[in-house]
């Protein structure tokens, strides 16, 4: 469409001047004594646009020749920048196709021929790293940090993967506290951080930082899920000598942070530093929401060792779970120990007698033992003590 209307502009002009020289009857009279010389006004217009036209290519021309030497530099020098290009290229190509020797090499070129300076620098510092040769890692990062200021976020986010990966972590952490004073911190910087405080056993920041990614789905659930256990089992290991500390550190841990293993490792601490009322209260939380599939034979035997409190209160509760769950051996177990500890002689006999029925065991059989001989019934006894033996040793 444009080049039609040019067409059509010129077409016009065309017919323009034609009619227009048709029409112009003028002539021009040149005099230079003794010369006289006169032409019409028509020709005069054609020979001066012509000489105008000659005079334009005749610069043309000079200009050309003129600047040859300059086109010659700038189409080298567009030529070196290409090869650069592809050098640089060749060196992220090497770089991914796990080549870290050549890439180191082709990305030092690169950086020789300051193409990216900044990027070849991060290049060849990876490819360093996983050479295992820090002395010219350490080189090329500072080349990094000092030759493209634009590159200064990506040189720290690469440094603190590093020494991630070498299990430097104070030094990732570092390198990220100084990335957060210029940039903030972003979902990938939150990841190595996690990484870094999991490696410096901070497990309170690592329970920030998980949270954090958690709202912003960074991290698939079971991953979640796992670090924070991670994260309440070694804060409840830590506080295990202290039972203020641990009572107070379990109160703050969220309910739908309170997984199997977590309670089971707070029920065994505070066991442990002889918070039996807390620990009773902990299991009788968890047990009475415990479905077939969640339930935890574990708590129960811990809630049949447990000698502080109502123990009346205890079998009675202990009894209604039975009824849920009347084929498990630990709960059988735990009720008869209760019963024992009562002096309900006949009850704890029957309920040991019933666990042993379901899952014989070495500590089923040394709790009946030990009631036997209570009883004064030697030659029972002696049974289940040897029994007991036997299992022990197989």
């Amino acid at each position: 469409m444009k080049g039609l209307f040019w067409v059509l502009l010129l077409a016009g002009l065309a017919v323009a001047a034609a009619l227009g020289a048709r029409l112009n009857d003028g002539y021009l009279l040149l005099v230079v004594p003794p010369w006289r010389a006169e032409i019409s006004l028509n020709l005069f217009i054609i020979a001066l646009f012509g000489l105008f036209l000659a005079f334009y290519a005749v610069l043309r021309i000079l200009a050309a020749t003129f600047g040859l030497p300059q086109r010659v530099r700038d189409f080298r020098m567009r030529r070196q920048r290409d090869q650069a290009g592809f050098v640089f290229q060749d060196a992220v190509r090497l770089l991914f196709e796990g080549r870290f020797g050549q890439a180191m090499k082709k990305a030092a070129e690169a950086h020789g021929n300051g193409t990216a300076p900044g990027l070849s620098a991060l290049i060849a510092a990876r490819a360093a790293q996983r050479m295992r040769e820090p002395e010219k890692q350490r080189y090329w990062l500072e080349h990094a940090r000092t030759d493209d200021p634009r590159t200064e976020a990506a040189t720290l986010m690469l440094d603190a993967e590093m020494a991630n990966e070498e299990r430097r972590f104070a030094d990732a952490l570092a390198a990220l506290g100084r990335l957060q004073g210029k940039q903030g911190r972003h979902i990938a910087a939150l990841r190595l951080e996690l990484r870094a405080r999991q490696g410096t056993g901070d497990w309170d920041g690592v329970l920030k930082l998980v949270r954090q990614l958690a709202k912003r789905d960074a991290l698939p659930a079971e991953v979640v899920r796992e670090i924070r256990t991670q994260a309440h089992l070694a804060g409840i290991t830590r506080r295990c000598s202290d039972q203020a500390q641990l009572v107070a550190y379990l109160r703050t841990i969220p309910e739908e942070e309170r997984g199997r293993r977590v309670v089971l490792a707070a029920a065994r601490a505070l066991m442990a530093t002889g918070g039996d009322g807390d620990a009773q209260k902990l299991i009788e939380t968890a047990l009475e929401r415990a479905d077939g599939d969640n339930w935890q034979a574990e708590l129960a035997a811990i809630y049949g060792r447990l000698t502080g409190g109502e123990q009346t209160a205890r079998i009675a509760r202990a009894e209604a779970w039975l009824r849920r769950h009347p084929d498990d051996a630990v709960l059988l177990m735990a009720l008869g120990r209760m019963c024992q500890r009562q002096r309900l002689w006949g009850k704890a006999q029957s309920y040991l007698e019933a666990s042993l029925s379901v899952a014989p065991s070495q500590a089923g059989h040394l709790e009946l033992a030990r009631l036997l001989d209570q009883l004064d019934k030697p030659d029972e006894a002696n049974k289940h003590y040897r029994a007991s033996a036997q299992l022990n040793a197989s």
